[in-house]
């Protein structure tokens, strides 16, 4: 659900950046005041694990399209709020930055329908109404499915709204909805049984996790897990991939007879693309075609798959290692400025 630079125009782009910077700095703080700090080793793999799981997208049967999870309530149950909108917002940036998945001039808006809708829509008055403090197996399924539904709906509508309110594509707004809606009905049901078999299990073997007084050591057994699969998802299972659209490609597509989504032809456009193609390293997790290294070694070998291949599992790995470093610094930034405002009161 990857919101296109070409469908957004500067003033919305702009506008989302302030709202989405404005909740970055409100968590920032909430997270500093409140959150118990053997949570940031979790805080950091949970990043490299939901970088990794974004990468994979599955089939939607019978549409040509395809989705992937995002993530957003899979924080929030793990974590709370403030520090999940930390985390996917830092998944977001480094997506960005380092694999051009998702523009430069749409990261207010990736933030924003990734993160804030989520975690702070979804999660607090959909799936926490619905399980509460309970660990019943099937309370679990049904608030995480109907809020993962509930999530991914609000987002495909907030991706409408700022794409009709850019006025850039002309994309008729109820022809739009009416294929966006649909597919990503699809894919939060997906999510949310995907969401619930992680919660379903970190409730079996680290029930504290979900506790008000938790006691987590720095290296549990839930933070060894989502590391391990972090790695084996961002290597190995990237590489089954559907190669279908995504739900918005494939929407666009549909409104648009299969022309897709044109590029941005204002000068801000130009400047983030330009931005962002000189900033990645593995754009659209492959390699650059203008270097040589490991991308001319296998190509010289007539292998086109097993570049592809390689691409993605480097992409993999390197990605799901610098969103848990990212998370991580940022967790022992706050931990620290935590720490100097307790010291300047104790000294007062």
């Amino acid at each position: 659900m990857h919101m296109a630079d070409a469908l957004l125009s500067p003033a919305v782009a702009g506008t989302m950046w302030g709202i989405s910077g404005a909740g970055i700095a409100y968590c920032s703080a909430k997270v500093k005041k409140d959150m118990d700090d053997r949570m940031i080793p979790l805080m950091g793999v949970m990043g490299a694990f939901i970088f990794a799981a974004q990468m994979i997208n599955f089939t939607i049967p019978g549409t040509g399209s395809s989705g992937h999870i995002v993530g957003g309530l899979l924080l929030a149950i793990l974590l709370g709020p403030y520090a999940a909108f930390l985390v996917i917002a830092s998944v977001l940036v480094v997506q960005a930055l380092f694999f051009a998945d998702g523009g430069l001039l749409a990261l207010g808006c990736n933030i924003f329908n990734m993160g804030f809708l989520p975690t702070f829509i979804a999660y607090p008055f959909i799936y926490k109404k619905i399980v509460g403090n309970s660990s019943n197996k099937k309370r679990i399924t049904i608030g995480a499915v109907t809020a993962s539904v509930v999530g991914l709906q609000l987002g495909a509508l907030s991706v409408v709204i700022q794409t009709v309110l850019s006025g850039i594509s002309a994309l008729p707004f109820g022809t739009f909805l009416l294929l966006m809606l649909p597919i990503h009905f699809a894919i939060g049901i997906i999510e949310g049984i995907v969401t619930a078999g992680v919660v379903a299990f970190v409730c079996r073997v680290k029930p504290e996790i979900f506790q008000q007084n938790r006691e987590i050591s720095p290296f549990n057994k839930v933070v060894a897990l989502f590391i391990f699969m972090a790695f084996i998802t961002g290597s190995f299972v990237s590489l089954f991939a559907s190669e279908n659209p995504d739900g918005l490609e494939w929407a666009v597509s549909k409104v648009t007879d299969n022309k897709g989504i044109s590029e941005g032809n204002t000068q801000v456009h130009t400047f983030f693309s330009y931005l962002q193609s000189k900033i990645s390293l593995l754009p659209d997790y492959s390699f650059k075609h203008n270097e040589p290294s490991l991308d001319t070694d296998v190509a010289e070998n007539g292998n086109q798959k097993s570049r592809a291949n390689l691409a993605t599992t480097i992409s993999g790995v390197v990605g799901g290692i610098i969103s848990m470093v990212f998370v991580f610094l940022i967790g022992m930034f706050l931990k620290k400025s935590k720490k100097e405002i307790k010291n300047e009161q104790n000294s007062d």
